[in-house]
């Protein structure tokens, strides 16, 4: 994702900065606790598309 992009996206919830988690392709509201994804580089700001960071991750089975 271009880095330029991200400074002129902000959540659109707050309107308050995102951070990027290249890894995880994802940006990151703090204020909300939301993770918006990314696909094929492209930012995926719907509210209904996003992760809620405070909801429990699931356990990995042995």
């Amino acid at each position: 994702m271009d880095t330029r992009l991200l400074d002129i996206l902000v959540c659109p919830i707050c309107k308050g900065p995102l951070t990027l988690d290249k890894k995880a392709q994802e940006l990151s509201c703090n204020a909300d606790k939301l993770a918006f994804p990314i696909r094929d580089g492209i930012p995926i700001m719907w509210v209904d598309q996003a992760r809620d960071l405070n909801a429990p991750t699931a356990a990995v089975a042995d």
